[in-house]
């Protein structure tokens, strides 16, 4: 009988302890669920975290240059985004076909050493387009009077880089000593309320580029 009563004590004292067992188990199991939803929640964050980085990096396309006239600007070689922005900005200008009347009008007004070697400038660059507007006579009699030249094209340089930003609504001094004006938004700016940017914030080595569709004059 003894022998009998204890077995039948172990197999209840057995029965008893099991479901405990099997609830520190299911316990743990619970701690670790929670562990891995915690360990996903922390994931889940740090790759929101990681993707609103990310787009903040996106909105660096700001620096980017913008505008339909950027299409024509090559796409390899030294006339192209990377290649102008290796070079000093008359030496630039000189690998970008549309501006071909620029570079010789510069050239001919002994401007290239001076823009090459002055720094942290913004130039607003007329296309060819832009010289091709000047009626031709107009254009040779200035092309021929470099005092003439010298001011029309300086008139064209302001002495600091200026971002998109700055152009919403500005008014800026140029090595020419006159001011010229500025105003828009996002992808599109007018300079003088008369000439568009039609690719602008072009890079190179020593200057910030506004390539626009017509030539500034001078107030004089």
């Amino acid at each position: 009988m003894n022998t009998r009563v204890r077995r039948t004590a172990v197999v209840l004292a057995a029965s008893a302890v099991l479901p405990l067992a099997l609830s520190a188990c299911s316990s743990g199991d619970g701690g670790s669920a929670k562990s891995d939803t915690s360990d996903k929640a922390s994931t889940t964050a740090t790759a929101t975290a990681n993707g609103d980085s990310m787009s903040g990096a996106g909105a660096t396309t700001s620096d980017k240059p913008f505008g339909t006239g950027c299409a024509g600007v090559p796409k390899s070689g030294a006339g192209s985004f990377d290649g102008m922005a290796q070079d000093p900005v008359a030496t630039a200008a000189s690998n970008n076909p549309a501006l071909s009347t620029l570079v010789a009008a510069v050239k001919k007004a002994g401007l290239v050493d001076t823009l090459n070697n002055a720094q942290n400038i913004t130039v607003f660059a007329p296309t060819n387009e832009a010289f091709a507007k000047i009626p031709k006579a107009t254009l040779d009699k200035v092309l021929n009077d470099k005092a003439q030249l010298t001011k029309i094209l300086t008139y064209h340089v302001v002495g600091q880089k200026l971002t998109p930003k700055d152009l919403e609504k500005g008014s800026f001094a140029t090595l020419e000593k006159s001011k010229l004006t500025t105003s828009g938004s996002g992808r599109s700016y007018t300079v003088n309320d008369s000439a568009k940017v039609v690719c602008g914030n072009v890079k190179t080595a020593n200057a910030t580029v506004y390539i626009i569709d017509t030539v500034l004059m001078p107030a004089s």
